[in-house]
């Protein structure tokens, strides 16, 4: 058995940059155990191949949703990653923290200390941005957060239809304005992906302190009168435990950290029961709660040969990933969007409802060459993103066995609330895609169709191709009532030396992509742990 100060399970966002946290100090022991392999591939470094790096199976856990009821019972993909850095290693790389009043509302709810002005130090404490160091971004922090290049036919065309229909152009989503239409921040180092594990753990490896352990499935925390005293993992068909003398940390994500919590005997006693497992700490909050963004697409033909297409003949792609692996630059060191707005479709809201993404391609594009393979055309693709569900799922056992999957219940559209904020968001990308200059690029709308416009027809449309932005949060909320699963400072109620540190925890979904807020979560958590003062917006 090996001795730890910190044992962290879970090498996602939250995990490596804790990891790194922690070990600044060489007198604290730090083992961080990974379920997968490592990231170093061309898969996972190169911006471009992000959409495949979600789709390849040995750097995923494989998971897909139960039936979905109220989506033709449909499963629902549920990407996640299984490799060092987790999702940050497969994610589309888009920093957006969400919305200011997403975290106030936190602090209402009983999450004192994590209001917008209390994580915002974090947030900056974390980032290296381009636009400099100010009062909103950080500057000299381990994630680089990279400009888009907005030098295409679609950039101009749609920021000049947002401001014919009175959306603001924004420099920043970030600043003073939180509502309008701007290119999207990435987290891009030099061309290639800029995680949490490439920028914060791989250099922290070189710390004697540090031990990364990969290719372990962690089975259980390990409990002794109250409190958890170390973890029990596999790695090649050997089980082992490690000893925590502060904490066990468990960063395993919103569908795997409740499931570790609840073959632990932590969990809803009733349905630990079900499936053998001895209670140690009724807490029915675990795994219940799960929040997600729902979203539904839209596709377009183009009326010129303006999109990305191009650039996936395959003599062009050939150069572009010359130039990628050469000099981490071309098409290859990107991602292909065009714009995004975030922007309220209705009266009496206090923050946008809507995140929306368009795309100078089909998300089914590949490489073509005349003759060898035929190109798939010139499309422009949509993602309507719903930011604030009113619909509220879950993740419980399947069985006691570590090695079966979580049962995934995302319960999609369960409110008529969210299918009514469904169909107003494709009628509002309709308009606004219908609104000249926009719909100069437009040569016929293909999904929905210009005939599918009742509200019938839309829902069932909705139902039929409904997904989901892979956001999921909210299994270990915290908070102060009696679903809460940790306290303010994250630690599990119940139980002495355990906290969650990761996207589970977030009372509420931000009106934004997740993989920020999670690397805030754990510079946050790692003040918390390690007894400093928290830090302080800056004058």
């Amino acid at each position: 058995m090996r001795r730890f100060d910190f044992i962290i399970v879970g090498a996602g966002s939250s995990g490596c940059a804790l990891a790194a946290r922690l070990s600044e100090n060489p007198a604290n022991r730090v083992l961080l155990v990974e379920a997968g392999g490592s990231e170093r591939r061309r898969l996972v470094s190169m911006p471009l191949a992000w959409f495949e790096a979600m789709k390849t199976g040995d750097i995923g856990w494989g998971y897909l949703s139960e039936p979905e009821p109220h989506a033709d019972g449909r499963r629902i993909p549920a990407p996640r990653g299984k490799l060092i850095g987790g999702c940050s290693s497969i994610n589309g790389m888009m920093y957006s923290r969400g919305h200011p009043l997403d975290y106030d509302q936190w602090a209402q709810m009983g999450a004192r200390g994590w209001s917008h002005d209390e994580v915002l130090p974090y947030f900056r404490k974390s980032e290296t941005n381009w636009r400099g160091e100010s009062e909103h971004h950080g500057g000299s922090g381990p994630i680089s957060v990279a400009r888009h290049r907005t030098d295409d036919v679609l950039y101009p065309a749609l920021i000049a239809t947002a401001e014919k229909l009175g959306f603001r152009h924004l420099d920043d989503f970030h600043g003073d304005e939180r509502e309008g239409w701007s290119a999207p921040d990435f987290t891009v180092h030099n061309g290639r992906r800029g995680s949490p594990a490439a920028r914060m753990l791989r250099p922290a490896m070189k710390r004697a302190n540090l031990r990364v352990v990969s290719n372990a499935l962690t089975t259980r925390i390990v409990l002794e009168k109250g409190r958890a005293v170390g973890i029990e993992y596999r790695r090649d068909g050997e089980v082992c435990i490690a000893h925590a003398d502060r904490e066990v940390i468990v960063s395993a994500g919103t569908f795997n950290s409740p499931h570790l919590l609840m073959l632990s005997g932590i969990g809803p006693a009733a349905h630990l029961r079900e499936h053998g497992i001895a209670v140690v700490q009724d807490l029915p909050g675990v795994g219940r709660n799960l929040q997600e963004h729902a979203s539904i697409g839209m596709v377009y033909r183009a009326s010129g040969r303006f999109t990305f297409d191009r650039e996936l003949r395959l003599d062009r792609f050939a150069l572009s990933l010359a130039r990628w692996e050469l000099f981490g630059t071309g098409p290859a060191s990107g991602l292909p969007v065009g714009a995004q707005g975030f922007v309220r479709t209705r009266e009496g809201l206090d923050r946008p409802d809507v995140q929306l993404l368009i795309n100078p391609l089909a998300m089914d594009s590949h490489v073509w060459f005349p003759g060898w393979r035929k190109r798939r055309g010139d499309f422009i693709s949509l993602s309507n993103v719903l930011l604030h569900p009113e619909s509220r799922g879950a993740v419980r056992l399947r069985s006691a066995n570590p090695a079966d999957k979580p049962a995934i219940h995302f319960n999609l559209l369960s409110t008529e609330g969210d299918r009514a904020s469904l169909r107003r968001f494709l009628r509002f990308t309709r308009d606004f895609l219908n609104t000249a200059p926009a719909s100069d690029l437009i040569a016929q709308e293909l999904a929905p169709g210009p005939d599918i416009t009742s509200d019938a027809a839309l829902d069932a449309y909705v139902r039929a191709r409904i997904g989901t932005a892979m956001h999921p949060t909210s299994t270990c909320a915290m908070g102060a009532g009696t679903e809460a699963v940790v306290d303010a400072t994250l630690a599990v109620r119940g139980i002495d030396g355990l906290r969650v540190v990761d996207c589970s925890i977030m009372p509420t979904i931000v009106g934004g992509n997740t993989n920020a807020p999670a690397i805030m979560i754990a510079e946050k958590a790692a003040d918390m742990i390690l007894g400093r003062p928290a830090l302080v917006k800056a004058a």
